[in-house]
């Protein structure tokens, strides 16, 4: 095959010509280690297909610095093939103002169809034929086709909120989420899983609230398939933050030997399982995706950008605890703050938009005053600025903090717990550079070079036939496939 012109078809050797059709499957943190661990024995049957379908590469991440080994750094990285010391997107929801050609823009612009579903940090984009859906932190009712924002506004409102049990969505909101995923794909296979969890969630003793991701996972796997069947993209993309988030809160559940806090037994009986199950339920999504390849004649790409690896810091201090606060808006009205808009973005973090960039210096000013009585900020703020007049803060108390702890502002003092709640897990799980890369060949090789998750965007312009942009320090793999 000449490797500048070839495309790859499923299920077999890569084949001569232009027009091959590619899912990249972007499941954001998995490790390569758990997979080889839980293939092993049995327990993720179809990663093992896929596996065994795949050239497989653990990747290297664009920087390793912990500041930047963020997954809404190292996706946009992945979209674009570019550095971050060349892009300098570092919060989330920037990526839409970035600027930079991705591999969306650069099929479109070559007449190809795309879709993003859900892809962590991606500016949104419109076409014939085409569709873009936001990931659930970045949402601006920007979906296309438009109602698609049915369905994006339901799950960031949920995926932002889901542990703010005084902000829940009403009656109204949850069915005409369900009358859309009606007409749009809603398989009995998913309905079955939604019954079974609220019933085992309300019969056992246990917590078992967390299973719900998996929930979300095939209610997306669903409006995937159907949009995909009606516009058979030429590459599409579907993004996946399930397993990461399980192992961000449960890794010291699943392995408690490197912790010093460690789960007691009700603990471990609730969440012992978690990622492990996560994973299984994220297998399960896998074993759809290999059917709707076949059935459609596309090709898996499986990436993870990253993995994780346990995170032992203010372990000596109980473990490193998130607070929230119950109502962002009425918190800065309170302190006089006038504001745009201001949204949630990830865990204790939010996004506030102001008139100017005065105005949001001004409320950075008013927020740092709020102090406990040991002297510790109460908020933090990113070491890099965001765009002008926007604002990103957040709740920098780590350790576990009592309800009643007064929270100093100037002379006044407001009880902690009138303004923040605490999530319920502590954080047991940080990044790590590696990642996972698969690239489904129909045949199985597993290569002892690392590449840069750079190489992705060269590769898969160059599967799909589309000449490579100058200038990208990536390098396409495409000639070791089909070497």
């Amino acid at each position: 095959m000449n490797s500048m012109t070839g495309d790859f078809t499923p299920g077999g050797r890569p084949a001569q010509g232009h027009g091959g059709r590619l899912i990249a499957l972007e499941l954001n943190e998995l490790c390569p280690h758990l997979l080889a661990q839980w293939m092993a024995d049995g327990s993720l049957p179809n990663f093992k297909r896929l596996h065994d379908e795949s050239d497989v590469f653990v990747t290297r991440a664009d920087v390793e610095e912990p500041a930047l080994l963020e997954p809404w750094i190292q996706w946009y990285s992945v979209h674009t093939g570019l550095p971050y010391e060349r892009h300098r997107v570092f919060h989330l929801t920037e990526g839409k103002r970035g600027g930079h050609d991705d591999v969306y823009r650069l099929l479109l612009a070559a007449g190809r169809r795309v879709a993003s579903f859900a892809s962590m940090n991606v500016a949104p984009f419109t076409g014939e034929g085409s569709l873009f859906v936001g990931d659930p932190w970045s949402e601006e009712g920007d979906a296309s086709p438009a109602e698609l924002n049915i369905y994006n506004r339901f799950v960031s409102h949920n995926v932002r909120e889901y542990s703010n049990a005084s902000d829940r969505m009403g009656a109204g909101d949850y069915a005409r989420f369900l009358a859309f995923m009606a007409r749009h794909g809603l398989s009995a296979a998913t309905v079955g899983g939604i019954v079974r969890q609220l019933g085992e969630e309300k019969l056992s003793r246990r917590e078992l609230s967390w299973r719900r991701v998996a929930i979300l996972d095939a209610l997306q796997f669903d409006v995937f398939r159907s949009y995909y069947h009606r516009l058979r993209p030429d590459f599409a993309s579907f993004f996946a933050n399930s397993v990461a988030h399980l192992q961000h809160s449960y890794w010291r559940h699943m392995d408690p030997e490197p912790f010093t806090v460690r789960p007691d037994a009700a603990e471990m009986a609730a969440y012992g399982e978690a990622i492990h199950t996560g994973y299984q339920a994220m297998d399960r999504i896998v074993g759809r995706f290999l059917a709707l390849a076949r059935a459609e004649g596309a090709s898996l790409m499986f990436l993870s950008a990253l993995s994780q690896q346990p995170f032992l810091r203010h372990e000596e201090l109980g473990g490193q605890h998130f607070h929230r606060l119950h109502d962002v808006a009425a918190f800065l009205a309170r302190l006089g703050i006038s504001v745009d808009d201001v949204s949630p973005t990830m865990t204790h973090q939010y996004l506030a938009r102001f008139a100017s960039s005065e105005a949001a210096q001004a409320a950075r000013s008013r927020l740092e005053r709020l102090r406990l009585e040991d002297g510790r900020a109460v908020f933090g703020f990113p070491a890099v600025e965001t765009e002008p007049g926007s604002l990103y803060f957040g709740c920098q108390v780590s350790t576990r903090t009592a309800p009643g702890t007064p929270v100093l502002d100037g002379n006044a003092a407001i009880p902690f717990g009138e303004l923040f709640y605490r999530i319920d897990a502590i954080k047991s799980g940080r990044h790590h550079p590696d990642g996972c890369l698969w690239i489904q060949t129909g045949r199985h090789r597993v290569h002892a070079s690392k590449p840069s998750i750079l190489d992705v965007l060269p590769t898969q312009l160059e599967m799909l036939g589309v000449a490579l942009p100058e200038g990208l320090p990536g390098q396409s793999l495409a000639p070791v496939l089909t070497a």
